[in-house]
């Protein structure tokens, strides 16, 4: 058994620090009229800073005992003074720093090669000093490019750009983005722009890479174009053109037709004409972009509410329609949610019944499968068998994977929809889901798919299943469109 007493020996180290005896190295800090000169030991530097290690070893005393001598003219005495405290210590005091000063620490130990500093100060920054950050975003995101240490830093500005890119561009010229970041930022699924604005942006920071061109794409030689595509190689393939609306395809993106790789074009335009050509595999699919005040679940994503509310309006001229813009149409509005609300019968009826063009959602449990089904007409606590033509139901295999959904229209339209007290959001056996011996106080215990009336299968198995959580909707269609 070891017994560690490392605050002892923290503080005698801090004692050494105010050493005026047995120093052999001193250290010239700032620039005029702010310079100090720190005396220091050349031990202790050696084996705590690999920076200071390399200067030390061109620059011992020599036989004469002259002392060896360094200097930082980049690095304040004040936030010099915190650093040394570090390498002695260990120790390091935040709570009376302003968050500049925190910054300029952490740039400190970034040149001093203090990795265990830099991801400390790094991971302090992000989590207690967000809201300042994003005021001085553009200081942020500058100082994370001067070293690829900053790595945590980078990533972080990266994803508030993804996140928040309105906020950045207020106080950050899109142009003035490097290319490894420009690159990272529309990689990403979630970044919260449409895909048109996306492409007018990478027009726009290419431009500014090539000053000599126009703006306007027709004074273009066929050697502008390709300085420009040669400028924008890395990024053109990362563009979710597939997700642009014809309209803005043909006004915003076809003037640059000879940006794009000739099969891609031709791909695009088929698209256009053919709404039943089939993508290639490799096809980008719409970022997850977040809209508020479409819908508010714990289920679905805004990429799923696009295909139903596709399938509300009977707008399938495509399988592929998952590919396309997101059509927006309505706002769903929560009745209920089975994790804050219950799962039992009477909670499903006090909540949804006589409301019309309702959506559900299923989660299953122990999987990541998503089924539900749209009623045009409302539920009821009596009644069994309702008619309807207008109803469907449908399976996702997870809330990201929408590419292959299964939409079943009904084939028996006098057994669409069962109401009765006992039995939850039900679409015949198609979608089964009921408490068995008939207490709608109680938690549902029977959930089954087993086809009936509709036309299509929406699981492999007719086994029961549980639900992890279930929602239901109200859909109401918007004013304006999103």
């Amino acid at each position: 058994m070891s017994k560690q007493f490392f605050s002892g020996l923290s503080q005698n180290y801090m004692e050494i620090l105010e050493d005026d005896e047995y120093y052999d190295v001193t250290i010239e800090v700032g620039e005029d009229p702010n310079v100090k000169v720190f005396r220091a030991h050349m031990i202790i530097l050696h084996y705590r800073s690999p920076f200071l290690r390399r200067i030390l070893s061109s620059n011992k005393k020599n036989d004469n005992d002259v002392l060896a001598h360094i200097k930082l003219s980049n690095i304040s005495p004040e936030i010099f003074q915190i650093i040394l405290k570090y390498i002695y210590g260990g120790v390091i005091s935040l709570n009376e720093q302003e968050p500049s000063e925190i910054l300029k620490v952490l740039v400190a130990a970034d040149q001093l090669l203090l990795q265990e500093l830099i991801d400390y100060l790094q991971k302090y920054l992000i989590e207690n000093k967000s809201e300042w950050m994003e005021k001085y975003f553009e200081l942020i995101y500058r100082t994370s490019l001067q070293s690829n240490s900053l790595l945590v830093l980078q990533q972080y500005c990266t994803g508030f750009m993804a996140k928040s890119p309105e906020k950045v561009f207020k106080s950050l010229d899109f142009t003035s983005l490097h290319e490894k970041s420009l690159i990272s930022l529309i990689k990403r699924d979630d970044l919260q722009m449409k895909e048109i604005e996306i492409w007018e942006h990478i027009l726009k920071w290419g431009l500014e890479k090539n000053p000599t061109l126009l703006p306007d794409p027709t004074t273009w030689s066929d050697d502008d174009f390709k300085m420009m595509e040669n400028t924008l190689q890395h990024c053109i393939p990362l563009v979710r053109f597939f997700s642009i609306s014809s309209k803005d395809f043909f006004q915003k993106v076809r003037p640059y037709k000879k940006l794009l790789k000739h099969q891609l074009y031709e791909e695009l335009l088929e698209s256009r004409l053919n709404p039943d050509s089939e993508p290639n595999d490799n096809i980008l699919l719409p970022r997850y972009r977040n809209i508020d005040g479409i819908i508010d679940s714990k289920i679905i994503n805004l990429n799923i509410v696009s295909l139903i509310s596709r399938w509300i309006d009977n707008d399938i001229k495509s399988k592929f329609a998952y590919t396309r813009e997101l059509y927006l149409p309505y706002e769903f509005k929560l009745l209920l949610r089975g994790s804050k609300d219950g799962f039992t019968p009477k909670n499903f009826h006090k909540l949804c019944d006589n409301v019309p063009h309702t959506v559900t959602f299923i989660k299953i449990k122990e999987t990541e499968e998503i089924i539900g089904g749209y009623n045009p007409l409302e539920w009821k606590s009596e009644g069994g068998y309702c008619k309807t033509k207008d109803s469907f139901i449908f399976s996702f295999k997870s809330k990201n994977n929408f590419k292959d959904p299964i939409l079943s229209h009904v084939k028996d339209i006098n057994c669409s929809l069962y109401c009765d007290k006992s039995y939850g959001p039900t679409f015949d056996n198609d979608i089964c889901i009921y408490v068995i011996r008939g207490d709608n106080s109680k938690a549902y215990n029977f959930c089954q798919c087993k086809q009936t009336s509709y036309k299509r299968k929406i699981r492999n198995i007719e086994d029961g299943f549980s639900i992890e959580d279930f929602e239901v909707f109200q859909i109401i269609e918007k004013v304006d469109d999103i």
